[in-house]
């Protein structure tokens, strides 16, 4: 009986001492930034969409988690102006695309960190658009209360098809790609 005193009460101790070196730091919604790219044959559109909220964990000085959750309701194209960018930005919103009435919310959550150098990590992670979740892989550099990533999503893994030429053919010049970028600016 004393054993097993001994071993719960060391199990205690290890368990605050990790949970105690974690640090859970959220992100500022208002200071950190994402911005997208889709491009087309026949150009590019770029634009913003906003956080809900998220947080990064740290252990000690080392990223050890993330989750964040995205105000899709938020996209907005910020090439354009007026009746154009209401235009695009409908469409973006629509089934068709991310469908923001159904799903006004995507998410990111860390799932495997690897450190690849100083300040810089390699993450897989769990992307949730319309329902669908599917791992992503990217690189984030972490400094001070600031970390910065730059990734591409393929949007059809997320049922997004419109005008893919993988899905439909002799789309010509109206022909999306598939794969949309992202840039991350966080601020914690």
């Amino acid at each position: 009986m004393k054993n097993l005193k001994t071993i719960a009460v060391a199990l205690f101790v290890a368990v605050a001492s990790i949970s105690v070196n974690a640090q859970t730091k959220k992100i500022d919604t208002k200071a950190s930034t994402i911005k997208w790219v889709g491009k087309k044959v026949t150009g590019e559109h770029s634009g913003t969409v906003n956080f809900k909220d998220g947080a990064v964990v740290f252990k000690g000085k080392k990223l050890a988690g993330g989750s964040f959750t995205v105000d899709m309701t938020s996209l907005t194209a910020t090439d354009l102006t007026g009746e154009y960018q209401g235009k695009l930005n409908g469409h973006l919103k629509a089934d068709d695309f991310f469908g923001t009435d159904k799903y006004p919310t995507a998410t990111l959550v860390f799932k495997k960190i690897g450190a690849k150098s100083a300040n810089v990590y390699n993450v897989t992670a769990d992307l949730t658009i319309k329902g669908i979740t599917k791992p992503v892989n990217f690189d984030i550099t972490v400094n001070g209360n600031t970390a910065t990533t730059a990734f591409k999503v393929d949007r059809t893994k997320y049922g997004i098809e419109y005008n893919s030429g993988n899905f439909f053919q002799n789309l010509g010049d109206k022909t999306i790609n598939d794969e949309f970028d992202l840039a991350v600016a966080l601020k914690f």
